[in-house]
């Protein structure tokens, strides 16, 4: 009993469901679509929410407490830093927005 206990608080899974995630694709795909791209951040969030919210690791479960405005200025900062460096900063803003997402990513518990 003690054995089966403590292999739960160690288990990692993720319980998401696929009609999830295709609802908010889609719901996604037609807001940064109508918005002519202004709304991607709040797409991005809202997808990193939705895993970190499904996400179970060693038996706790995630949260993700980024928001749309936080990402927009850094959006904002990294064009303008690609635009200065000629596309050179390009190869950085994936690992900036890892970082950031990592930094806005918690256990619940």
């Amino acid at each position: 009993m003690e054995q089966c206990e403590a292999n739960k608080k160690h288990l990692s899974y993720f319980d998401g469901k696929l009609s999830q995630y295709l609802g908010y694709r889609i719901l996604e795909f037609f807001v940064v679509l109508f918005t002519l791209g202004i709304c991607y951040p709040w797409a991005c969030c809202a997808i990193y929410r939705w895993k970190a919210k499904h996400t179970v690791i060693d038996g706790r479960r995630l949260y993700f407490d980024g928001s749309a405005v936080q990402l927009f200025g850094l959006w904002i900062k990294w064009f303008l830093l690609c635009i200065v460096t000629l596309g050179i900063y390009s190869f950085w803003t994936y690992i900036s927005l890892k970082k950031w997402k990592c930094k806005h990513t918690h256990f619940r518990d």
